[in-house]
């Protein structure tokens, strides 16, 4: 009986030691830099993405064709709300739904490949 009592105590740090080891690079994305494009109201939006720990890091825009300083807000928010949660599920910005579902689209078209 008592060896079945440390065989337990034992598989159980066992198993706590490899959760926590997993943790480590817990993400659901390939760590890596990855480019896509998505389609915006007046032409393509080209985005770099940046994987860190198998995490979303940065989303970087590099190219687009939208109207400069009314773009501006959905450029810089909806990428930081994807990195928030982690996530392309995130609301369009009222008013900008063509642009921000431009940016959604590129950061899905980057990330295709860095899904695990």
């Amino acid at each position: 009986m008592k060896n079945l009592k440390q065989l337990y105590i034992l598989l159980l740090v066992a198993a706590l030691l490899f959760a926590v080891g997993c943790q480590a690079n817990s993400g659901k994305f390939i760590n890596g830099i990855y480019n896509g494009s998505g389609e915006g109201k007046n032409g393509p939006i080209k985005v770099e993405v940046s994987v860190e720990n198998g995490k979303l890091n940065t989303i970087k825009i590099l190219e687009h064709s939208e109207t400069p300083g009314l773009s501006d807000p959905i450029l810089e928010k909806i990428p930081q709300e994807i990195i928030k949660a982690q996530s392309t599920e995130v609301s369009v910005i009222s008013g900008a739904t063509v642009t921000s579902n431009g940016v959604i689209q590129a950061v899905q078209d980057a990330i295709k490949d860095a899904n695990k």
